[in-house]
């Protein structure tokens, strides 16, 4: 550490906190939509749409934990939905 303040040292503390939780969130996140593609690619409709409501809650979930944007996680909802509309027509 290089501050030597005790709230400078307990603000590197918070934030290396918050780094982890972030990461772990985002790291969820990319689990999660892998698994939508391979779902879509594989044609699994019934998969897809169940993957497509667990992405769509983790996405809301990060944007109320203000680990991604709320903008950012409806984008991304609607453009998943598209996608898994594209393989029902």
């Amino acid at each position: 550490m290089l501050a030597n303040i005790k709230s400078a040292m307990k603000r590197i503390k918070v934030i290396k906190k918050k780094t982890a939780r972030n990461r772990m969130i985002k790291s969820q996140l990319k689990t999660a939509l892998r698994r939508f593609e391979d779902a879509v690619a594989a044609g699994n409709l019934e998969e897809a749409k169940a993957k497509l409501q667990f992405i769509e809650k983790k996405l809301m979930q990060a944007a109320a934990k203000n680990v991604i944007h709320k903008s950012k996680a409806s984008r991304k909802v609607s453009r998943l939905a598209a996608r898994l509309n594209k393989l029902v027509a």
